[in-house]
C-alpha cells in the first residue's frame, strides 16, 4: 500500500514521561485520516511529530519513503505540508494579507488570484479589507484554512479544528475541509476530541490512548465493529480516563 507518511518505532518522552509509543502509522495519500482520544492521549504531540515540528525520542518519520527530522527536511519538501492550528494566530492586518502571508515568505507576489480564490472557498471573500482583528472565533478559523489552502498543500495537518465553535462554523469548515480532499486531492490528517466528526469526515480512523495507537480501522469498521474493547468503552462514553 502506497504511503506519503509513515511512523517506525515511535518513543517519544517529556523528561523521564514516554508520551507516545507507536510501533507503526502509515498515512495514504489523498486520504481523510482522523486521530481520536481522549484529552492527554497524545493527539497534539502525535501531530507535530509528524509534521516535523517535533523529532521523536526514537523512530523514524518518513515523507515519500525518505526517513527526515526537522532539521533535515528540506525546504522544498517542508512547503508541501501545513498546519491549521486550534487557536488560530492571525497578523494585525486585514484578511487578505492574512492569507497573503504563506505567499509572501515564499516569494511569490501575484497571487491576488489565489487568495480570492482561497476566501471564497471558505465564504470570506467579502471580507478580505476587514482587519482579522474584528472578525469572531469562527471568522478567524477559516481565515487559518485559507491561509492554509492558498498554498495547495500535498498535506494538511488539522489541530482540533473546529473545537469550542458554534454549529453553523463547524458546518461550514468541516464541508471546506471535504472539498480540499475531494477536489484538490489534498491528504488530510486531522486529531479530534470529536468521534462524530472523525466518522463525518474520515476515511480511516485511528484512537490513541495513554499514547498508544489501539486501533485503526476504516470509518465503517472503527464505528460498527470495532476490535478491542477499549475501542467500544470510547465510543460508548465508557472508558475511564
Amino acid at each position: 500500500m502506497e504511503t506519503i507518511l509513515r511512523l517506525e518505532d515511535i518513543r517519544h518522552r517529556y523528561g523521564q514521561r514516554i508520551v507516545l509509543r507507536v510501533p507503526e502509522l502509515r498515512i495514504r495519500p489523498g486520504e481523510i485520516f482522523a486521530v481520536v482520544g481522549p484529552s492527554g492521549a497524545g493527539k497534539s504531540t502525535l501531530l507535530r511529530l509528524m509534521n516535523f515540528l517535533e523529532k521523536p525520542t526514537r523512530g523514524q518519520v518518513f515523507f515519500h519513503q525518505r526517513a527526515w527530522t526537522p532539521r533535515s527536511l528540506p525546504i522544498e519538501l517542508r512547503r508541501r505540508m501545513t498546519t491549521v492550528f486550534q487557536q488560530p494566530l492571525l497578523l494585525n492586518a486585514s484578511v487578505g494579507s492574512n492569507v497573503a502571508y504563506g505567499l509572501r515568505v515564499r516569494g511569490s507576489r501575484n497571487g491576488k488570484a489565489a487568495i480570492r480564490q482561497a476566501l471564497e472557498e471558505v465564504r470570506l471573500a467579502h471580507l478580505t479589507d476587514q482587519s482579522a482583528n474584528t472578525l469572531s472565533g469562527g471568522e478567524a478559523q477559516r481565515v487559518s484554512l485559507a491561509r492554509a489552502l492558498v498554498l495547495n498543500p500535498e498535506l494538511l495537518f488539522l489541530d482540533e479544528p473546529t473545537a469550542n465553535l458554534d454549529p453553523g462554523n463547524v458546518k461550514l469548515i468541516e464541508e471546506i475541509i471535504r472539498r480540499a480532499n475531494a477536489q484538490r486531492g489534498t491528504t488530510v490528517v486531522m486529531v479530534t476530541h470529536n468521534v462524530w466528526q472523525a466518522r463525518r469526515l474520515a476515511q480511516r480512523v485511528a484512537l490513541l490512548y495513554d499514547g498508544e495507537i489501539i486501533e485503526i480501522a476504516t470509518t465503517d469498521d472503527f464505528f460498527h465493529h470495532p476490535q478491542d474493547p477499549r475501542t467500544r468503552a470510547f465510543l460508548t462514553g465508557d472508558l475511564v480516563y
